[in-house]
């Protein structure tokens, strides 16, 4: 298809269900990828959504999507971002040209609008090397099979063992997505953000997302004698599941309360008969990867492209250095407040992170 041919522009509101519908249908879509979660970062954190739609004039079928969000920093200026808060967004497509035509799209929208950067967050979909990723960014990938009882099965004893280990531990989880699940998840969730030393997100923003996706989030609980302390969110597309927030309390990590975690959700996945579950991002061949690995994930390249005025950047290893540097002193400081105080600054900040 020539560009003559071929209409993008922005969708507007009333098109949230032909949009997810080229989403579920789309080989590569995700739940990020949904109007659900560009709607949550709008009602949330208040920052302009546009997302760029693809259409072939002669049929009027969606042929393309690029969902963008209009980020606001302080002291930074305007830039946008596919899609921010998560691993990836970036273009889906019926070829690579018409991906790259929203693209395009989008750089032309930013010169009118006067701002200079984009950010493109996406997979690598041709073959590559696992030799090429160390240091990397991946996303850890898993094939479901349709139930709870095969998954099990198909696991080695070790990792059976472990999740037994928990089990016998007197840990319990309870799966839904009821207010009172939202509660404890973002208790633990915001315990383990002080102790990591980063800014926890408003709670509003994960009531947001809860409204948004509706019976498509899952959330997930471990108890300790009706303690919470473990717990995890996931948002499910028409054959994917991911789950970009998994959170245990580290004075309980010895009870093993991730095991029983990602079981309880890995299980239900299957029952829902999703075929793939994304583990989210982790630097190849280190700790994160590890535990995701064992549970049968493998790596998929991470692409996140900076575009200044339309122009791909290349990446400035002193810059990324400074900041390393700059974050593990804030990160110190964060973990010695007292936590209804990391709630309180989190909430006002983390909007501002894109991470």
């Amino acid at each position: 298809m020539t560009q003559s041919t071929l209409l993008v522009r922005i969708a507007n509101a009333t098109e949230n269900t032909i949009w997810d519908t080229y989403v579920d249908a789309h080989i590569h879509g995700t739940p990020y990828h949904k109007s659900a979660w560009s709607n949550a970062v709008t009602s949330s954190y208040k920052f302009v959504a546009k997302r760029f739609i693809a259409i072939n004039p002669s049929t009027n079928q969606v042929t393309g999507i690029l969902p963008l969000i209009i980020m606001k920093v302080p002291l930074k200026g305007q830039h946008l971002c596919s899609l921010p808060y998560c691993d990836l967004g970036g273009p889906l497509a019926d070829s690579p040209e018409i991906a790259q035509e929203l693209i395009n799209a989008a750089f032309n929208f930013a010169k009118e609008e006067g701002i200079a950067s984009t950010q493109i967050r996406s997979v690598e979909t041709s073959p590559f090397e696992t030799d090429d990723l160390e240091g990397q960014k991946v996303r850890m990938l898993m094939s479901l099979p349709p139930s709870a009882e095969t998954l099990l099965a198909s696991f080695k004893s070790k990792l059976r063992s472990q999740i037994r280990k928990a089990e016998k531990n007197g840990l319990v989880y309870e799966t839904g997505n009821s207010a009172k699940l939202l509660n404890d998840f973002y208790h633990v969730y915001c315990v383990n953000m002080r102790d990591l030393g980063s800014p926890a997100h408003h709670k509003t923003w994960f009531e947001d997302i809860a409204s948004s996706y509706a019976e498509n989030v899952l959330i997930s609980v471990v108890y300790h004698e009706n303690i919470p302390v473990g717990a995890g969110m996931v948002l499910l597309n028409e054959k994917t599941a991911s789950i970009p927030w998994a959170s245990t309390i580290q004075a309980y990590n010895r009870l093993a309360p991730n095991m029983l975690l990602y079981w309880s959700v890995l299980g239900a996945c299957a029952d829902k008969n999703i075929a793939t579950f994304d583990f989210g991002r982790s630097t190849f061949n280190e700790g994160t990867y590890k535990f995701k690995k064992q549970w049968g994930a493998e790596p998929v390249k991470l692409l996140w492209q900076n575009y200044h005025q339309g122009k791909l950047e290349k990446d400035d290893d002193e810059q990324a250095q400074t900041g390393s540097s700059l974050r593990s002193h804030v990160e110190n400081i964060w973990r010695k407040l007292p936590l209804p105080l990391t709630i309180f600054l989190g909430g006002r900040v983390r909007k501002y992170i894109s991470l």
